[in-house]
């Protein structure tokens, strides 16, 4: 058996894993899903990246080991900061940021960002109303009838989680990329030159949400997982 702990990205909250942690557990893995303290529906009282990192680090602890922790998108600047615990035996990177020491989520935004909007008072970020944009850009193979229903479930994050550099403590156990090859979030090319970084890689023909559209494809590259 496997632990596996699930870290979401920006805009959204541990349901945005859908199908993928009771397929785990189905094939007999244990799983923990995060609750990121750095989205929410208000702006007031969001977490920062060290909230996030600190959560995530209870859920580790908590897990029977060996853990394999899993980072979509914003997901993977959060578990980059657990790049040393000694209860992790291997990170996955789901078409995730990887930022290098000093690096912000921000730094490494290559592509338009025109579908993240600053609210009235600075202090947190949503996904653009223009909801044909943002499906565009982060879920263009999502069914187009629940679209509306994805958009008005997406959260404000803070925007001090996605402006703090990581300290990106060096790594003690390897890691696995995923490259999504229909993402328009995290555009395919930086998500190949990241995989360059990681100890094997793997691919899914899906757009930056591949928990919503392909959970099956998610699960058994996850169970495939060597720790």
């Amino acid at each position: 058996m496997t632990s596996f702990v699930l870290v979401h990205g920006a805009f959204c909250d541990g349901d945005y894993w859908a199908e993928v942690p009771g397929l785990l557990r189905d094939a007999g893995h244990e799983v923990h899903v995060a609750e990121l303290p750095s989205t929410g529906p208000e702006p007031a009282g969001l977490g920062g990246l060290s909230e996030d990192v600190g959560e995530v680090r209870r859920l580790v602890a908590e897990a029977a080991e060996p853990v394999v922790l899993v980072g979509h998108s914003y997901g993977g600047v959060v578990i980059t900061e657990l790049a040393d615990d000694p209860r992790v035996g291997h990170s996955v990177y789901l078409g995730a940021l990887w930022p290098q020491r000093g690096q912000a989520l921000m730094d490494l935004m290559t592509g338009p960002v025109d579908w993240v909007v600053p609210t009235a008072d600075g202090s947190a970020v949503q996904v653009t109303d223009d909801v044909a944009r943002a499906a565009e850009v982060i879920c263009a193979d999502l069914d187009p009838e629940q679209m509306p229903d994805w958009h008005r479930r997406l959260l404000l994050s803070s925007a001090t989680a996605v402006g703090t550099p990581v300290a990106a403590p060096d790594r003690s156990h390897p890691t696995t990329y995923v490259v999504l090859e229909k993402d328009n979030a995290v555009p395919v090319d930086a998500q190949e030159a990241t995989a360059g970084r990681a100890d094997h890689v793997e691919r899914l023909a899906t757009s930056h949400s591949p928990q919503l559209v392909d959970p099956a494809g998610v699960a058994a590259v996850l169970s495939r997982v060597s720790v």
